[in-house]
């Protein structure tokens, strides 16, 4: 085996273990589907409330509202998850003082840090699929009927909101390198979110790879494909300089 390749064996091994990953994934996962089914049942029953907080749309009680629900929820909800789990997986050297022993492996830790990102990215992805599933399911269990064409379409992009919300989070692990820590990370991850909510005030959103995957997820027109594709700037830059910091850093600081 590489060295890539032992040490993402090593980090899969660490994070089928671990709690943290694991209810994080779970709690985002069902904070979704429940938070989503609640709130269009609330809507469905008359609450004037629930229906201005979430728009006439989510009025009608179809998969088209709990779909809409879903996706807001998600778009904030994912991003704080998948900053956190990824914060962990970095940070937690620091904060367990493992990190020193790093320096003895005959593997790299840029290695390292690249196993620990492609680990993160499995088990997003996976999150994103159990979310998507999950949707669907209360959708069933709910009684709104077999999904159309038109509510397939709405759960595939739901999946890829969930994807791009986890490109979207990663430099909460720049940030847990730099500040050597879990905090950093997750400071990051909340600075984010804050941004992307300017971003959309402003008016920017589109073009802005931190809001185009919500705004698209919500209304596939007001996002060009261009504009979509700008989010795969943000691992491509990220992810390579957070193993070159990784690899770099020093115990005498």
């Amino acid at each position: 085996m590489t060295g890539l390749g032992t040490a993402l064996a090593v980090e899969l091994l660490k994070a089928r273990s671990s709690r943290v990953l694991r209810w994080t994934g779970t709690l985002l996962v069902a904070g979704v589907v429940v938070l989503s089914a609640v709130m269009v049942a609330a809507a469905r029953s008359g609450r004037e409330d629930v229906v201005a907080k979430l728009g006439p749309q989510a009025a009608s009680g179809d998969w088209t509202a709990l779909l809409s629900v879903a996706t807001q929820v998600t778009s904030a909800a994912s991003v704080l998850a998948f900053g956190v789990g990824l914060s962990w997986l970095i940070g937690r050297e620091f904060a367990d003082g493992t990190v020193q022993g790093l320096f003895a492996l005959p593997v790299t830790r840029s290695a390292i840090a690249l196993a620990k990102t492609a680990v993160y990215l499995l088990w997003t992805a996976v999150a994103a699929l159990a979310l998507t599933v999950g949707v669907a399911a209360a959708g069933l269990l709910s009684g709104l009927g077999a999904p159309d064409a038109s509510t397939l379409g709405g759960l595939g992009r739901l999946l890829v909101l969930g994807v791009l919300s986890a490109w979207v989070a990663v430099p909460a692990g720049l940030a847990a390198v730099l500040g050597r820590g879990l905090l950093p990370g997750v400071a990051v991850t909340v600075g984010v979110l804050v941004a992307a909510q300017v971003s959309v005030v402003a008016g920017a959103g589109a073009w802005i790879p931190l809001v185009a995957p919500a705004l698209w997820a919500i209304q596939p027109s007001g996002v060009t494909g261009p504009a979509l594709a700008l989010v795969a700037v943000v691992p491509l830059v990220v992810v390579p300089a957070t193993a070159w910091a990784f690899d770099r850093i020093q115990l005498d600081r």
